[in-house]
């Protein structure tokens, strides 16, 4: 597994996403991910299952020192006054005294977000979590917060070969943070793409584990995608006895033009051009 090290952290690039896990399949696909190699897993309050990603952890067993747990405040919870409340509702599900990262899961219409960072630099400080990060977070977003001081480890946003996002990885990157990946297969778009059928062909891999490859080969880059079976678990981890060529990595760059966006909620900021 490919590590990324910036800002004292040690960031696996290739976590394992709940998002619409739920119940017996997510506490049950847990264990299953971790035994594959996965230690990043990514949930959030929002998500309804950390609960069960909590009873997925204490089945497998592992130390703690050896998971990276992720969550996110709603922002129905980015009040300062409620950060320290739905942090540690968050900690008593999850079955844990402290969260790897915590992000603000979407910009808050009403409440600033330097004041949410405040909030959770003061659980920081107090040992809940040991980085801040974001979620859905524009360039010019990401740069207010890094001008007040605050030193983010990630902002987690819909990246895929179907959608650039240049310009906010190269400035993530400028700054020694990393863009997590969410959606990264585009629910299941690149499988359908010439191109990446092309290059899967010519490596013995599927579309989908070279959009997962094109993925963290790059700087600075990790990606959280989804499953919800042992199989498709195992394929996704299967991406680090391959390297793409140049070539390779700018023909699936070039597919991002498609701007083919999937998460667009009505809440969502002013998304960056590229």
């Amino acid at each position: 597994m490919i590590e990324i090290r910036t800002r004292g952290a040690r960031l696996p690039a290739l976590g394992f996403g709940t998002w619409d896990l739920r119940g017996d399949n997510c506490r049950q696909m847990i264990p299953v991910a971790l035994e594959l190699g996965y230690r990043h897993i990514d949930t959030a309050q929002s998500y309804g299952n950390e609960a069960a990603v909590g009873q997925g952890l204490r089945d497998a067993g592992l130390a703690r020192d050896a998971l990276w747990i992720t969550s996110k405040l709603w922002p129905d919870d980015l009040a300062p006054e409620r950060v320290p409340g739905a942090l540690a509702e968050s900690l008593e599900r999850l079955g844990t005294d402290y969260l790897d990262l915590l992000l603000i899961h979407w910009p808050s219409q009403t409440v600033s977000h330097l004041e949410t960072l405040a909030a959770m630099e003061e659980q920081r400080q107090a040992g809940r979590l040991r980085h801040l990060g974001v979620s859905n977070f524009t360039v010019a977003q990401v740069a207010e917060a890094s001008a007040a001081g605050f030193e983010l480890l990630t902002d987690q946003v819909e990246y895929h070969p179907l959608l650039s996002q240049d310009d906010l990885r190269d400035a993530l990157a400028a700054c020694d943070m990393v863009l997590t990946a969410y959606a990264p297969l585009a629910r299941g778009r690149v499988a359908a793409e010439p191109t990446i059928r092309g290059i899967a062909e010519r490596h013995g891999k599927t579309p989908e584990q070279v959009a997962l490859r094109w993925l963290v080969q790059q700087r600075n880059v990790a990606a959280i995608p989804k499953a919800g079976s042992r199989p498709h678990a195992a394929a996704n981890i299967a991406i680090f006895d391959f390297v793409l060529e140049p070539g390779e990595m700018a023909a699936i760059a070039g597919l991002g033009r498609q701007r083919q966006r999937l998460v667009d909620p009505s809440w969502a900021p002013a998304w960056d051009a590229a």
